[in-house]
């Protein structure tokens, strides 16, 4: 009897200690993901760093141009319905095998931003005023986070050493990704020549 007596206490307590805890509440917040924008980014994947400008034209219509590194500076990738283009300068080519990493990093953060733009409000848990949205892609596990107004902030994925930040988030209007079909007569970067001369045929 003492030991039923003991194990009723032990539960007992164990439940007030378990409600007395705060649970953490899911947060709810406007969704302005699926609005067209366009935004500095700061992209670290393992030892790489670099820096660019990134733009979503609508579902699956993205573009990234990169000022740094000197192995990507001026690169361009586009990436509509599934497929992605690069081009330097009007000077299209094969996706730079410099670029490769950091295209599949991207196609993580498009499918998880296109994914909860599609939501007609944003849940997750509060931050000191960010809002954090855990989900998991084909790439792994990731936290998306919005600020106040519902607009993008960071985008991590842990496990495979990814971080980027977003700043100067501004509206633009919709519509499909520009034609980068023109070419110029212009260099292309050492790594980058190397790629396409062994593509000729994917040069336009």
């Amino acid at each position: 009897m003492k030991k039923l007596f003991s194990s009723v206490f032990i539960l007992l307590t164990f439940c007030l200690a378990s409600c007395s805890t705060p649970m953490q509440s899911v947060q709810t917040r406007q969704n302005n993901l699926d609005s067209p924008f366009s935004s500095k980014i700061a992209l670290t994947l393992d030892k790489l760093n670099a820096e660019g400008t990134i733009k979503r034209y609508g579902d699956s219509e993205w573009e990234v141009e990169f000022d740094s590194p000197n192995t990507l500076s001026g690169v361009n990738l586009a990436f509509s319905q599934g497929n992605v283009s690069a081009s330097y300068k009007g000077l299209s080519f094969s996706v730079p095998k410099s670029a490769l990493p950091v295209k599949a990093m991207l196609v993580n953060l498009i499918d998880a931003v296109d994914t909860n733009a599609r939501s007609e409000e944003l849940k997750g848990s509060d931050n000191e005023g960010m809002l954090e949205i855990q989900g998991n892609s084909d790439g792994g596990d990731y936290i998306l986070t919005v600020d106040g107004n519902g607009n993008i902030s960071s985008f991590d994925m842990p496990n495979n050493l990814l971080e980027i930040s977003f700043k100067e988030v501004t509206a633009i209007s919709g519509g499909e990704i520009p034609s980068t079909n023109s070419t110029t007569e212009t260099a292309v970067p050492t790594e980058t020549t190397v790629q396409a001369e062994n593509n000729s045929q994917a040069v336009s």
